[in-house]
C-alpha cells in the first residue's frame, strides 16, 4: 500500500508542472515545433533534427518545472519573461531564415549592433509586409495571436466575442473532463516521455554544454567540426550561441586593438614599392601539375616558371588545415611557440600601414554578410571590426562574387587610390568546396571519365566530384595568372599561398574536405597541410632588385611554415620593428630552417 502511494505521489509530481502551466507548456512546445517546421522544412532538403519532439519536450518542462517552484506573483512575471524571450527569438530567426535563407548566426547579431535608427525602422516596416506576413513567419505570428485571444479570454472575457468566448470554453471544458478521466494514464504517459527525452536528449545537452564553455571563438569553432558537435535547434539556443560567441570575439578584439594602438615602426626603407600576396583556398598540393601531378592544372604558373621569373617552393606546410585558424596565424606577427596568444601580437598589414605604405585588402570570403558560417565569423571578425579594419587597410572590396575572376574589376576600381608603396592583398575563394561552383561551367576541362584508370577504386559520383576540384585548380591557373599580369610592368613582386591543403580521394580514401577531429598522421599532413607556394617578380623588379630574386631563388628548396609569413613580408618592405625576426625570414641567411613546424598545436610535421 506505502509503494502504491509513493508511486502516487511521484505520479502527482511529475504532472504537477504541467497541471499548475498547462497553457504554457502546450503553447511553448507548439512554438517549438513550428519554428523547427519553418526552419528546417524537409522540402527545401534539410532534415529535421532526429530528436527535436523529444528533446523539445524536455526542455519545456524544464521551463515549466522552474515556473512551478517560484510564488505565484513572481511565477507571473517569469512567465511573461520566458513568453516574450522564446516569441521575439522565433519571429527573428524565421524572418531570418525567409529573408537570409539563414537563421540566426553571430554574423546577424554583429551587423544588428552596427543599425542605426532609420535602418532599424526599415527593418521593422519590413516584418509587417504582406510577403512577411504569408511567408514561414505568418505560422508563428498565428500562433501568437491565438495565445494572446485565449488569455485575453481567461483575463478580460469582455474583450472577445462572445461566438469566441463559447467556443473556446467549450475546448478548455472538454480538455479539463479528458484530462482528468484519463489522469493515472497521462501521469504515467508523461513520465515516460520524459525518461525517454532525458536518455534521448542527454547527449546533445553535453554537447551544448562544450560548445557553450569555449575559451575562445576558435576553440569554439574547432567545437563545431566534430561530427558529434551540439545541434542547436531551437531559435533561443541560436541566439544565446551569438551572443557568447560575440562576447569570445570582443574579448580578441579588445586585446587586437590595444596592440594595434601600440604598433611602432622604428624605419622603412620601402625596399619592395609593391609587394602583392595572393592568399588562395584548399589546395592540395599534390593535385598542381606544377609539383608532378598527372593532370595539367597549372599550365598557365608552370609557362611562368620556364620563363624564370616564378620560384616554386618545394617544401612548405600550413600550420592549421582550417582557414579562420590559418588567418590569425598569418595576419599576425605571433608565430607557434611564441608566448602569450595570436591576439597579443600585432597584425602586419597594420604594422605596414604604420610604416607608410597603402594596404588594400580584396576578398571573396571574408566580408560580414547575414548568411555567414560560424567558420567565417571566426576568420574574419578581427578583420570587418570597424576599428581593425581602418588600422589595417586603405582600401577594401565590398562586394562578394560567384567567381574569383571578379576580385580583378574590383581591384581596378581600387587602383586609382593606389600610392608610391602599395602592399596589395588578394583573398580567393579558390578550391572551396563545393568544387562543382568554384569554376563557370564553360571553363571545365576535365570529366569524370577520365580518372577511370587513374582512380579506378572510385565510383562515377566521386570521380566527378574530383574532376570538379581538378576543375577549380585548372580555374584559380588562370585567375593567378591575371592578377601577376596586372602587375608585370610594375616594380612588384607577387606571393602566392593558399591557407591549407584539402582532401580530394588520396590514395584509397573515399573521402573529400578536411578531416578536422582526426589526429595529425603523416597521411593527413600529406593531403591537407602539404601546400604550393611560389615567388613571382617582375622585370623592373628583378632589374632593381637583383640581390632579393637571388634571395628568393636560392631559398625555393627550404622548410617553412606559413605561420612565419609576416616576418618575409616584413624583410621584402624594410621594415625595422620590435615584431620582426630574422630567423624567421626565409630569405635571410639567419633563417632558422629547424624551427619545429607544428600542425594544429600538436604534431611536428618533420617528425611524422
Amino acid at each position: 500500500m506505502k509503494f502504491i502511494k509513493m508511486i502516487r505521489r511521484i505520479l502527482e509530481l511529475v504532472m504537477l508542472p504541467l497541471r499548475r502551466n498547462w497553457s504554457f507548456f502546450v503553447f511553448m512546445y507548439l512554438l517549438g515545433c513550428v519554428t523547427a517546421w519553418a526552419t528546417l522544412p524537409n522540402a527545401r532538403g534539410a532534415r529535421l533534427y532526429d530528436n527535436l519532439y523529444p528533446e523539445l519536450f524536455f526542455d519545456v518542462y524544464v521551463l515549466a518545472a522552474i515556473l512551478t517552484v517560484l510564488p505565484h506573483k513572481v511565477r507571473i512575471w517569469v512567465r511573461g519573461v520566458f513568453y516574450a524571450a522564446l516569441y521575439m527569438a522565433s519571429i527573428v530567426d524565421v524572418y531570418c531564415f525567409v529573408k537570409f535563407q539563414s537563421t540566426l548566426t553571430p554574423t546577424m547579431l554583429l551587423l544588428v549592433g552596427e543599425t542605426d535608427t532609420r535602418e532599424a525602422s526599415e527593418f521593422l516596416s519590413s516584418c509587417v509586409s504582406p510577403d512577411i506576413l504569408l511567408s514561414n513567419v505568418g505560422w508563428v505570428l498565428m500562433l501568437l495571436l491565438i495565445h494572446i485571444l485565449m488569455t485575453l479570454r481567461l483575463r478580460f472575457p469582455h474583450f472577445i466575442p462572445k461566438d469566441w468566448c463559447r467556443l473556446m470554453r467549450s475546448i478548455h471544458a472538454r480538455g479539463i473532463y479528458f484530462m482528468r478521466r484519463v489522469r493515472p494514464v497521462t501521469e504515467v504517459a508523461v513520465l515516460v516521455m520524459l525518461v525517454v527525452s532525458i536518455v534521448l536528449s542527454a547527449h546533445n545537452k553535453a554537447a551544448t554544454f562544450k560548445l557553450m564553455t569555449g575559451k575562445t571563438i576558435g576553440e569554439v569553432e574547432h567545437t563545431l567540426t566534430e561530427s558529434n558537435h551540439a545541434v542547436l535547434y531551437q531559435p533561443i539556443y541560436r541566439l544565446v550561441f551569438s551572443v557568447y560567441a560575440n562576447t569570445l570575439t570582443a574579448k580578441q578584439v579588445d586585446r587586437l586593438v590595444a596592440t594595434v594602438d601600440k604598433v611602432k615602426v622604428d624605419s622603412c626603407s620601402f625596399r619592395s614599392p609593391n609587394i602583392i600576396l595572393i592568399i588562395g583556398e584548399s589546395y592540395n598540393r599534390h593535385h598542381s601539375s606544377q609539383y608532378g601531378y598527372v593532370m595539367p592544372t597549372t599550365p598557365r604558373q608552370q609557362k611562368m616558371e620556364k620563363r624564370g621569373r616564378l620560384v616554386k617552393y618545394t617544401d612548405v606546410v600550413s600550420p592549421w588545415n582550417l582557414t579562420s585558424f590559418v588567418f590569425k596565424h598569418i595576419f599576425s606577427t605571433y608565430t607557434v611557440g611564441d608566448k602569450g596568444e595570436w591576439c597579443d601580437y600585432p597584425l602586419f598589414p597594420a604594422v605596414f600601414r604604420k610604416a607608410g605604405y597603402h594596404v588594400t585588402f580584396i576578398t571573396n570570403q571574408f566580408l560580414p554578410k547575414a548568411k555567414e558560417a560560424v567558420y567565417d565569423f571566426s576568420g574574419g571578425f578581427f578583420l570587418n571590426n570597424p576599428k581593425l579594419s581602418a588600422a589595417q587597410f586603405d582600401s577594401r572590396n565590398t562586394k562578394l562574387h560567384e567567381f574569383d575572376e571578379d576580385l580583378l574589376r574590383d581591384y581596378e576600381e581600387l587602383q586609382s587610390q593606389n600610392r608610391d608603396n602599395n602592399l596589395i592583398i588578394f583573398h580567393l575563394l579558390g578550391q572551396h568546396v563545393q568544387y562543382r561552383q568554384r569554376s563557370p561551367k564553360d571553363r571545365k576541362k576535365f570529366k569524370g571519365d577520365d580518372y577511370k584508370e587513374l582512380k579506378p577504386n572510385l565510383n562515377a559520383r566521386e570521380r566527378q566530384t574530383l574532376a570538379d576540384y581538378d576543375n577549380a585548380i585548372l580555374y584559380n591557373d588562370s585567375v593567378v595568372t591575371e592578377i601577376v599580369k596586372k602587375f608585370e610592368n610594375e616594380d612588384a613582386i607577387v606571393l602566392y599561398i593558399p591557407d591549407h591543403g584539402e582532401e580530394c580521394y588520396e590514395g584509397d580514401m573515399h573521402f573529400f574536405c578536411r578531416m578536422h577531429s582526426a589526429k595529425v598522421d603523416a597521411r593527413l599532413a600529406h593531403a591537407e597541410f602539404d601546400i604550393p607556394m611560389w615567388i613571382w617578380c617582375s622585370r623592373k623588379y628583378i632589374k632593381r632588385h637583383h640581390e632579393i630574386f637571388r634571395e628568393v631563388v636560392n631559398a625555393r628548396n627550404r622548410k617553412f611554415m606559413t605561420d612565419a609569413l609576416p616576418h618575409l613580408l616584413m624583410y621584402l618592405a624594410g621594415i625595422d620593428c620590435p615584431y620582426y625576426k630574422d630567423s624567421l625570414n626565409l630569405l635571410s641567411p639567419e633563417y632558422n630552417e629547424s624551427r619545429p613546424r607544428i600542425l594544429k598545436g600538436t604534431a611536428d610535421y618533420d617528425k611524422l
